[in-house]
């Protein structure tokens, strides 16, 4: 057997370096790297030397440069992935958040942080986590729960069996997620003979999952048997490829659909039978349509408590539940009806089965009155300039004015999730949510992991002077790598988006908005002066109507641009919405309690979870 010498971190440098796509592209594009010393003499000399075969690129944070790995391999629908690497310790941890972030939305992205010495001489060593219970535990431990698949790298010939097997989770449909490989620090610098074959390139193929006949006839037989299905479609049918094939599913049959966070932009907002998001953040014309549905078809859904309103939504007594889903876990949730299958296959075959099945008519005006709501909360405000702050819907509604199809919005966090949700006029692929974890602080590096991945787009971020607090500093990594979009930072001066929650289930406003927190000063934060100092362009915006001329100008530079508004964190979207299981306190507290706790009863009872 022909052997090469290498150590560990060259070997596992020079694997992935040949992983490739059927597209011809490598599976995992390159590494973002902060190194220290549980990851710089091995992992990062081996980077080093293998160069532009497997691109390193330096980030500010450990946490939100994954953000940015999460966000790429999102864009493109989960076909290419990134590696991220840290040190021990801190480092390390600093991961988790973006792990778990990526394990919600089943997205693969590949950890390597450094780990502790396999040979426990030097034990414990800088940054290392004791157990006095157990001798095998490093703060490596911590990324089990939220990995699709985990390893500890504690010999060189590890490698052989866990890197095909890491390729192998990130690469599958059903079981998609990240992939944590701890990486011992000692073991990384060791010497192995590893097979030359081993080096040989791969393509790894993303699997279409055929359903079970049997199950596409159960689903068929329901949809024959029901008189007002709907349709949810998810974040599934995006990563199935699988959106034009809903959409003439759709028309075919006659059956209308709605769009999770994670499904908006699959279609177009226009088209005649998508009434919009259902749920918590949802049109009304999706709640009325859901509300009444006696069968409900989720896709690619997890059926998550916004989208179901915290399962108050389906409330129609004879509702049944379907689910075509790849994963069997999320196609059984609340004793539904399952069709295990890729999206797209399983539509082509439901379709056949159906034959020439059209479902009854649908009422088209509430729709119009969604869109009319819409445009309404959206427009310009009759005073605009000095004097008049801005709702979040009015943002909006400048932003959607000036953009192109060629604009992709994005967001995480904050009011601006659930506004976008209702309110963005949505066209195919211009969408990009991360509201599986809703992590703050995802929108800044997001935006430049989109913008690496589709740099053909015009990426417009949303976030909120909150999530802005919360992690920045990819900015400075964006305006280095020559990375462009624009920022769109509405400052309220707080946490508006729980303030308003907050009094919604009767509490008083506390320790969100600045003015409610327990500070000597008022805080006043230069942002624009913030973003300037990072290289980026930056400027404060006066009225709606200058946000829409410096959107439109912001696309000649090569930098990102950062355009501050003030907003008025009081207004809701006035265009939908539905209520959202967050407890409210039983006993005591002032009559403002008293009436959300009524609240909270009478739409506790509308929950329907099992049939």
């Amino acid at each position: 057997m022909i052997t090469i010498r290498l150590t560990a971190a060259q070997a596992m440098m020079k694997w992935l370096s040949v992983q490739m796509t059927e597209d011809g592209e490598r599976f995992i594009e390159g590494v973002w790297a902060i190194f220290g010393h549980g990851n710089v003499a091995g992992v990062g000399e081996a980077l080093h030397g293998i160069g532009d075969a497997l691109p390193t690129w330096r980030g500010q944070n450990e946490q939100t440069m994954a953000h940015a790995a999460i966000a790429y391999a999102k864009t493109l629908k989960r076909r290419r992935a990134q590696a991220v690497t840290s040190s021990i310790g801190p480092g390390a941890t600093n991961m988790v958040t973006a792990c778990a972030l990526a394990h919600v939305n089943r997205l693969p992205v590949l950890f390597i942080p450094g780990d502790v010495f396999a040979n426990r001489r030097p034990e414990p060593v800088l940054q290392q986590i004791e157990d006095m219970n157990d001798g095998t535990v490093s703060a490596n431990d911590c990324f089990r729960p939220v990995s699709a698949y985990f390893d500890r790298i504690a010999r060189p010939e590890h490698l052989l069996t866990c890197l095909p097997r890491a390729l192998a989770v990130m690469t599958d449909p059903g079981s998609c997620g990240p992939v944590t490989l701890a990486f011992c620090q000692d073991v990384q610098a060791e010497l192995y003979d590893y097979p030359e074959a081993f080096f040989e390139p791969k393509v790894w193929r993303i699997r279409r999952l055929e359903p079970d006949p049997r199950e596409v006839e159960d689903l068929a037989e329901a949809i024959r048997a029901a008189r007002r299905p709907v349709i949810i479609s998810g974040g599934g049918v995006i990563y199935s490829e699988a959106e034009a094939e809903l959409a003439a599913f759709a028309e075919k049959h006659h059956i209308p659909f709605v769009e999770t966070q994670a499904g908006k932009g699959a279609n177009s907002w226009e088209h005649p039978l998508n009434f919009g998001s259902p749920g918590v953040t949802g049109s009304a014309s999706a709640n009325a349509l859901c509300a009444d549905a006696d069968l409900v078809i989720g896709i690619g859904t997890r059926f998550q408590d916004f989208t179901t309103g915290s399962w108050a939504l389906f409330r129609n007594p004879s509702r049944r539940l379907a689910s075509i889903n790849l994963a069997g876990y999320d196609a059984t949730k609340h004793s539904a009806l399952p069709c295990v299958g890729d999206a797209r296959v399983t539509l082509a075959r439901l379709s056949a089965a159906l034959e020439a099945y059209r479902g009854p008519g649908v009422d088209a005006g509430s729709r119009t009155d969604w869109h009319q709501a819409v445009e309404r909360v959206t427009a310009a405000p009759e005073v605009d300039g000095p004097g008049n702050v801005p709702t979040d819907a009015q943002v909006i509604g400048a932003v959607q004015r000036v953009a192109t199809e060629n604009s992709v919005v994005m967001c995480a966090a904050g009011t601006m999730p659930g506004a976008l949700q209702v309110l963005w006029h949505s066209a195919k692929g211009g969408y990009h949510m991360e509201y599986g974890f809703s992590c703050m602080g995802y929108e800044v590096a997001g935006a430049m992991g989109i913008k690496l991945a589709r740099p053909d787009k015009e990426v417009i971020c949303f976030v909120g002077d909150g999530s802005y607090m919360m992690a920045n500093s990819e900015l400075a990594t964006a305006v280095m790598r020559r990375v462009p979009f624009t920022i769109v930072l509405t400052d309220n001066r707080g946490y508006g988006c729980i303030n308003r929650l907050q009094i919604e289930c009767g509490g008083a406003e506390f320790n969100n908005m600045y003015k409610d927190c327990n500070v000597d000063v008022q805080p006043e934060i230069d942002f624009v002066a913030h973003a300037a100092s990072m290289g980026a362009h930056a400027e404060k915006i006066g009225s709606i109507a200058e946000l829409e001329a410096r959107i439109v100008a912001a696309r000649e530079r090569n930098i990102p641009s950062v355009l501050v508004i003030d907003t008025d964190a009081v207004p809701g979207t006035e265009a939908g919405g539905h209520w959202w299981d967050v407890a409210v306190p039983q006993v005591g507290g002032p009559e403002r309690l008293e009436q959300a706790r009524a609240r909270y009863n009478e739409n506790a009872a509308n929950q329907r979870v099992f049939d």
